[in-house]
């Protein structure tokens, strides 16, 4: 492995920067432009108070409630000041070059060159919609920028890329690495907007079922990110083939390391090609009771009726057992047992029962409900009430509630009893009943 680093090459640049900040720093008119900045910078600072509020409520207008101008309000509600900063510079600038000293405003127009360039490059990030993103590539695009205003570009590509090293023919400088990132993080946004936009118009198309539909998108998203990584590389004369030997070591490692990942994964594959879950479905796993939001490669989300999100693995929904209430339909048979007093004549209660559970909404109409007679107990007449519903997603313990106090209405209209248990004691032979310890005794 070889280092390569032009050192005299180096030097000889940071001396001549060294002498042009010395001899700029000797200049009467470059301290003139800079108390000239501090005035404007107090103006600025100034309109920006008074001009704030009116602008505000002309971009966020109480009538319609969206702002005028979209994702640009904020921003230029936030670039607002440095906008009147520019203005102003940019007059001072004008009034200088119809003056007798044009060329005394170099570092003026340095610095509106820099303050225009991050202006336009900042409203134009407006429009990425992942903010975090957005801000480091408008931070990189200024950066660049501010180099070739300054006159820096050409030095500083040559100082990147004469910090290089050398492995075999293979030659890896700063440049190659600043460029790689940059134009793997420019693919992978691409690959990613693209994938969403591909998945917004999959799911448009009615003949693919919402497990296909998702398993679809995977794929899409899976492929355009490794494509987004290998064209990236190669872009920079990176030979993938010299990473096939180490990357073989290394995938076995990872392979141990990330068994339950990658059985969470293929669990995934296979219950978007089995389509047994999709999303919609109302599945119960153990104490979790809820439907599917997402399908994830890793996990499922499935959200409860007291708004818990829970993020079941994959491979859970595979080797557990899972009820899915519905699965084929969305028809489901509920029961509730009762019991009514031995004086209560049964027919009636059949009758009342199944008028009864007929009364709320949720309960299905075409779809009768029954009452069995299906026991008799120590102190009642067993029954059980059966009836469907059609929409498990709203809950199956609130739809039975409403039978119930239904039941119980219409048994206290009907005057039918529901039993208290009995216990009949029989004591053999007579009982001779002692009186207790007297008090006086003290025991």
């Amino acid at each position: 492995m070889e280092t390569v680093l032009d050192t005299a090459r180096l030097k000889a640049w940071l001396d001549m920067g060294l002498q042009s900040l010395t001899s700029y720093a000797t200049d009467p008119s470059l301290w003139f432009q800079v108390f000239l900045l501090a005035v404007i910078y107090g103006l600025a600072v100034l309109s920006r108070r008074g001009l704030g509020p009116l602008v505000e409520r002309w971009l966020y207008p109480p009538q319609p409630a969206a702002a005028r101008l979209g994702r640009l309000a904020p921003v230029l509600v936030e670039l607002l000041g440095l906008l009147l900063f520019l203005v102003i510079v940019w007059l001072v600038i004008g009034i200088m070059r119809q003056l007798t000293f044009p060329g005394h405003s170099y570092l003026l127009s340095i610095v509106a060159s820099l303050m225009s360039a991050w202006v336009v490059i900042r409203l134009g990030a407006a429009f990425i919609r992942n903010p975090v993103f957005g801000r480091t590539l408008a931070l990189a695009a200024w950066t660049l920028a501010a180099l070739n205003i300054t006159g820096l570009l050409e030095p500083t590509v040559a100082v990147l890329d004469a910090a290089a090293v050398t492995v075999g023919e293979l030659r890896i400088s700063l440049l190659i690495l600043v460029k790689g990132m940059a134009t793997l993080a420019i693919l992978l946004w691409a690959a990613l907007g693209l994938s969403r936009l591909l998945e917004q118009r999959i799911r448009q198309v009615p003949d693919l079922t919402p497990s296909v539909q998702v398993l679809i998108g995977k794929l899409l998203k899976v492929t355009l990110l490794t494509l987004a990584v290998v064209i990236g590389l190669s872009s920079v004369g990176i030979d993938l083939s010299a990473f096939a030997l180490f990357s073989g070591a290394v995938g076995v490692g990872i392979g141990f390391g990330l068994q339950k990942v990658i059985s969470n994964l293929i669990s995934g594959v296979i219950l978007l090609l089995d389509k047994s879950i999709k999303p919609g479905d109302t599945i119960e796993v153990g104490d979790t009771f809820g439907w599917i939001t997402s399908l994830g490669a890793r996990y499922v989300s499935v959200v409860t009726r007291d708004g818990k999100e829970y993020l079941i693995p994959n491979e859970d929904l595979i080797t557990q057992r899972v009820i899915n209430w519905s699965f084929s339909n969305a028809l489901v048979r509920m029961e509730i047992p009762f019991g009514v007093a031995y004086e209560s004549d049964p027919h009636t209660v059949r009758r009342i029962a199944r008028e009864a559970a007929a009364k709320p909404t949720r309960v299905v109409a075409a779809r009768a409900p029954v009452c069995h007679l299906v026991g008799f107990g120590d102190s009642s007449l067993d029954f059980l009430l059966r009836f469907w519903i059609a929409d498990p997603q709203q809950g199956v313990a609130n739809v039975k509630g409403e039978v119930l106090l239904a039941l119980w209405d219409a048994f206290q209209e009907h005057g039918i009893e529901i039993p208290y248990p009995h216990r009949q004691l029989i004591v053999a032979g007579p009982v001779r009943i002692e009186p207790g310890p007297s008090a006086d005794t003290g025991n």
